[in-house]
């Protein structure tokens, strides 16, 4: 009994064939995805061997998330979803190809790799809207929490064996084929994707995309409870987002070897708390929830900085992980049984501002501490920050800490 109260509801992958279609897309694609995601700044580590090298990824990337991120969300709102998806999935695909390219080369590029990284996260800004406000559509309300926690699932799952096999794969088979197989994973996500329904528009929106996106921020503005949602998650991914030290902190350990599982770490937590989010449908106080788990987040970053050993960094990156995944749980449930569907995909948008541009102002933030103030600094400083930031959000928004969800 105790065991049920707990565990994973999977229904909407037994029930509704349209999530299942899309759910192992998002599993493939989050696979492959992730070997880049390691091998990516792993090259560049290996090319320049700078801190600052590293970060300038995620300076390069804001841009194009913030710019294609709002205008992708007026295209959720207007066309249809499923064509978004499969023509910018196709993009990315192009993007990492580019990547194997360059690497075949005798010398390759430092800036090869920054310009496809802007044009991976001018992809990413156009498609994850429609994404996000696929689901919604294809999954009753009732499921949405059960949804909600799959979807996440996909990401901690691909995240802890695609960057475990993709810190395998630079090791032994080299940075060309590692982008390779990510290419080959976007194929087979095509395939899935191909199966779904048209997802049209429900009614018309703003024909002119600045309109729109002022009448989905004037929405946001309206909704503190909403904004609170932004901004904590924010804030948690600006002070304490540490990804791009992890190459680093391999070394630090005395343990490159390691570096696959510095990755993994914190999507293990995640996939743990997944797997046990039964319990989240007990809680109504949404808005606290967020707000409590956001400040573990950031106390399991410090204590990485504290950590003197493999397996304490180990341990905090996983209590972390598990802690942002809560998070993620809460807010998704927030966001998805709020806001109206003619607005859901500008929503959405705005949305990718907080969880893909706030890891990439992180990953700038961590190289620059670190470059200053060392390494174990950069990690403490930035969860010690991250908590007073987040306790300082909730205070300021009452609307946030009040927010319960309605009994279903």
């Amino acid at each position: 009994m105790a065991l049920n109260s707990i565990r994973m509801d999977i229904s909407p992958l037994r029930e509704l064939p349209t999530f299942r279609w899309l759910w192992t897309s998002s599993l493939i694609t989050r696979f492959g995805s992730m070997i880049t995601y390691v091998a990516a700044p792993y090259q560049i580590k290996e090319l320049t061997g700078s801190y600052v090298a590293v970060g300038i990824i995620g300076v390069l990337e804001i841009i194009p998330l913030v710019i294609f991120g709002l205008y992708g969300g007026t295209l959720a709102d207007r066309v249809d979803r499923k064509h978004v998806v499969i023509a910018t999935e196709f993009g990315l695909m192009i993007s990492v190809t580019l990547l194997a390219l360059n690497s075949c080369l005798a010398n390759p590029h430092v800036w090869v790799i920054y310009v496809v990284a802007m044009l991976a996260a001018s992809f990413d800004g156009l498609q994850g809207p429609s994404l996000d406000a696929i689901v919604p559509r294809v999954v009753p309300v009732e499921k949405l929490a059960a949804a909600s926690a799959l979807k996440s699932l996909t990401h901690s799952v691909g995240f802890i064996f695609g960057t475990m096999l993709g810190g395998v794969l630079v090791a032994k088979i080299g940075f060309t084929y590692s982008y390779v197989v990510d290419v080959l994973t976007y194929g087979i996500s095509m395939a899935f994707l191909m199966r779904l329904p048209r997802i049209a528009p429900t009614r018309e929106v703003h024909d002119r995309p600045i309109a729109a996106i002022l009448e989905s921020a004037q929405y946001a503005w309206s909704r503190k409870d909403l904004l609170g949602t932004y901004l904590i998650d924010t804030a948690a991914m600006v002070f304490a987002y540490p990804v791009a030290l992890f190459p680093f902190l391999a070394d630090e350990l005395d343990s490159p070897q390691s570096l696959g599982l510095l990755y993994a770490a914190g999507a293990i937590g995640a996939a743990l708390a997944t797997l046990t989010s039964g319990w989240t449908v007990r809680i109504r106080r949404h808005g606290m929830a967020v707000v409590y788990a956001a400040m573990v987040w950031g106390i399991g970053i410090a204590f990485v900085g504290m950590s003197n050993s493999l397996p304490l960094a180990l341990l905090g990156l996983s209590i972390a992980g598990a802690a942002d995944m809560i998070s993620a749980l809460f807010r998704s449930l927030i966001w998805n049984t709020t806001i109206p569907d003619h607005l859901r995909g500008r929503m959405a948008g705005i949305e990718m501002l907080s969880y893909s541009v706030g890891p990439q102002l992180g990953q700038v933030r961590s190289s620059f501490s670190a470059q200053l103030f060392g390494l174990n600094r950069a990690f403490i400083f930035g969860g010690l920050v991250c908590t007073a930031a987040v306790g300082a959000c909730a205070a300021a928004l009452p609307a946030l800490r009040n927010y319960e969800s309605k009994p279903r």
